[in-house]
C-alpha cells in the first residue's frame, strides 16, 4: 500500500514556526521546539539571549519583523500587552497566524485578537499552566490552553503540542486567559493557606519539614469538594452531599482566629473567605445553614 506522500512529509518534517521573546519561558519553549526538529526563527529585544539557541540550530532575527515575515506561524511570548503591540508594530500580519502566550486579561486578549484579525492574521490566545523547568517534560504534566481560531489551532496542533500539551477551551480569544487566571487564582488562596499553616507553627517546636507532608496530603485530599462544587453551581442546589454545613463551619470561625492570636499570626489571609461565610449564613440562617460552602460564590458575583 502506498502512504499518501503529503502525510508522510508532514511526519518527517515538522512545522517551521518563529518564536518572539527569549525571557525564561520562551528559551524554555524555544529549546522544546528545537528538541522536537522544527525549523526555528526567533527574536529578542536583548539578541545576546538568542546566542545559545543559535548554537543549536536557531535562525536569529535582526527584527521583530523580520522573524514574523520568516514563518506563517508565529508565536510570542513577551511580557505583557505593551511588548506585544511593540513589537509587531511594524510587522506585516497578513496571511500569518499569531500565537499570543503572554500572560493577559480576557478582556486584552479579546481586544487583542480584534487588533490581529483586522491586521490580516488569524489569532490564538494562550494560558501556559507550567513553570519554564516543565516544558518539554511530558512527564511533568505541562499543557497550555488556547483559545481562537479553531483553524489555526487544529492546523498547528503539532508544533504547539511539542513543548506541552495543547488543550483547545474555545473560539471565544478570552477563555484560555480566564481559565489561566481561574486556576492561578485558586493556586495562590491555596498558597495563602499553606503560608498561614506554616506561621502558626513557626516559633514552635514544631519542623515545618515535618507539617509539610500532612499540609500536603490533606490539601490532596480536600480537592475532592472541588468536583462537588462545580455540581452544586450547576444544579442552582447548595445542599446536596453535604458534609459539614456552612452553620457548623460558621461556628468554627473562632477557634481558628483566637489560635492565630494565641500564636501571634495575623488572620488577614483567612478573615475574608470567613467574613463571607458569616455574610451568608446572616442572610438566612434557615435557609443557609444546611447548605455547603458554594454559596459564597454568590455573594463574590452580587
Amino acid at each position: 500500500m502506498t502512504q499518501n506522500l503529503s502525510d508522510t512529509a508532514s511526519k518527517a518534517s515538522p512545522a517551521p514556526l518563529t518564536l518572539l521573546g527569549l525571557g525564561a519561558m520562551g528559551t524554555a519553549l524555544a529549546g522544546a521546539w528545537l528538541a522536537a526538529g522544527h525549523p526555528l526563527t526567533v527574536w529578542n529585544r536583548t539578541a545576546a539571549r538568542a546566542e545559545p539557541l543559535a548554537a543549536r540550530g536557531a535562525v536569529v532575527a535582526a527584527t521583530a519583523a523580520e522573524a514574523v515575515a520568516a514563518n506563517r506561524l508565529v508565536v510570542v511570548c513577551l511580557l505583557d500587552d505593551d511588548s506585544v503591540e511593540e513589537a509587531l508594530a511594524g510587522a506585516d500580519l497578513t496571511g500569518r497566524d499569531v500565537v499570543n502566550l503572554i500572560t493577559s486579561t480576557p478582556g486584552t486578549a479579546r481586544a487583542r485578537a480584534a487588533w490581529a484579525t483586522g491586521r490580516g492574521a488569524r489569532y490564538l490566545d494562550g494560558g501556559i499552566m507550567a513553570v519554564p523547568p516543565m516544558i518539554g517534560v511530558p512527564q511533568a504534566g505541562p499543557y497550555v490552553f488556547y483559545s481562537g481560531s479553531q483553524e489555526l489551532f487544529e492546523e498547528h496542533r503539532a508544533a504547539l503540542a511539542a513543548p506541552a500539551d495543547a488543550r483547545y477551551v474555545g473560539a471565544d480569544a478570552g477563555l484560555a486567559a480566564l481559565y489561566d487566571v481561574a486556576l492561578l487564582s485558586a493556586m495562590y488562596g491555596m498558597l495563602g493557606g499553606v503560608a498561614h499553616a506554616f506561621a502558626l507553627v513557626r516559633g514552635e517546636s514544631v519542623d515545618p519539614r515535618a507539617l509539610a507532608p500532612l499540609l500536603s496530603s490533606w490539601l490532596s485530599a480536600m480537592t475532592g469538594s472541588v468536583a462537588a462544587t462545580a455540581e452544586q453551581l450547576v444544579a442552582g442546589d447548595y445542599t446536596g452531599g453535604v458534609v459539614s454545613n456552612l452553620a457548623m463551619q460558621v461556628a468554627g470561625v473562632p477557634t481558628f482566629l483566637r489560635t492565630a492570636e494565641e500564636q501571634g499570626v495575623s488572620p488577614e489571609l483567612l478573615t475574608p473567605y470567613f467574613e463571607l461565610m458569616q455574610r451568608r449564613l446572616a442572610a438566612d440562617p434557615a435557609r443557609h445553614g444546611v447548605e455547603d460552602l458554594t454559596g459564597v460564590i454568590d455573594f463574590l458575583r452580587p
